[in-house]
């Protein structure tokens, strides 16, 4: 196994995996890795899109998971996260100028990664903050991708008291007066399976405890709080994709997966978007928290089996 990926007791790696870096438009050197299956028959790639705070060790389960159903998966830490390139002398803010730079990092990664490695057909499968990005990318990837599954993509975040515009008047007027590089939450340092008891992510203690021994192993996959200017990013982004014109041009089926008792995302704004897009479906789990691929069985499996039902047996690759 590569260098460039950590392995941990708790958190194997898939076998015959590959890493290495490729370089952004803007010049940010982005981590990324490959892992092809051995089981026959082939079903296709899977395109992996991290969310907020991921890096690719986090998702070596569902990779595993994956190949044993047939598929190769391909996978990148996004900008400013993982072992990708950092955008701010502090290393720990999350941080992105705008969305369309994840977009164009996950443009050139198909263009010089994917497409020259990989065997179609090409499946997206994306998760919060990298779902949001893939419904932004999605009108200029109907003649590469086949089909998206989108699990608790980024459409409104779940209780926020001034709402999605207000955030984005606040987030903004701290990008106008130079601080838009400064956090709007609390920066939590400490990690530790001992703060299991007040996370919203996952119900699950051990794959928790899992997560967290890896970034206190290799703390530098982690990251801090957000930025204003990545809040800023988002609503702006939310806005884009909330709008009919840029929905008529999104042609790739989807399926949208919603976690029932999420309290990070809007469940909702995910169920209404689902309704508003013609090649939408929904998938609701009731009593999933956020992050699904990281749930307890009883959730994890379910999400699973709805993400390999939706995705056809055979199907012919999209010409080149």
């Amino acid at each position: 196994m590569t260098d460039l990926l950590f392995t941990h007791p708790a958190n194997p790696a898939p076998e015959n995996g590959s890493a290495g870096f490729f370089t952004a438009e803007d010049g940010r050197r982005l981590r990324y890795a490959l892992f092809p299956t051995a089981v026959r028959p082939f079903r296709g790639t899977v395109i992996l899109i991290q969310g907020r705070n991921e890096f690719i060790e986090k998702y070596f389960e569902t990779i595993r998971d994956l190949a044993a159903a047939g598929f190769d998966v391909a996978t990148f830490d996004l900008r400013g996260q993982g072992l990708s390139d950092r955008l701010l002398k502090n290393h720990r803010r999350g941080h992105v100028r705008r969305f369309g730079d994840y977009v164009s990092d996950l443009n050139r990664f198909l263009r010089d990664v994917v497409l020259p490695d990989c065997t179609g057909p090409f499946y997206m499968l994306a998760h919060s903050t990298g779902g949001l990005i893939a419904l932004l990318a999605a009108p200029g990837l109907k003649n590469s991708i086949v089909r998206m599954v989108l699990s608790a993509p980024l459409l409104g975040l779940h209780g926020i008291p001034p709402g999605m515009r207000g955030l984005r008047r606040l987030s903004g007027l701290m990008r106008m007066f130079g601080a838009g590089s400064l956090p709007m939450t609390r920066d939590r340092r400490r990690v530790s399976a001992d703060l299991f008891g007040g996370n919203v992510l996952t119900s699950d203690p051990v794959r928790f405890a899992r997560n967290s021994a890896i970034i206190a192993a290799h703390p530098e996959l982690g990251l801090g709080a957000p930025s204003a200017g990545w809040i800023h990013a988002v609503c702006l982004a939310v806005e884009e994709v909330r709008q009919a014109e840029f929905t008529a041009r999104i042609h790739i089926p989807t399926l949208f997966v919603a976690a029932g008792a999420d309290r990070v995302v809007s469940t909702a704004a995910i169920e209404n978007y689902s309704r508003r897009l013609r090649s939408g479906s929904l998938l609701v789990i009731d009593g999933a928290r956020h992050e699904m691929l990281q749930e307890a069985d009883l959730y994890r499996e379910q999400f699973l089996a709805g993400f390999k039902a939706f995705l056809p047996e055979e199907e012919t690759p999209i010409p080149s």
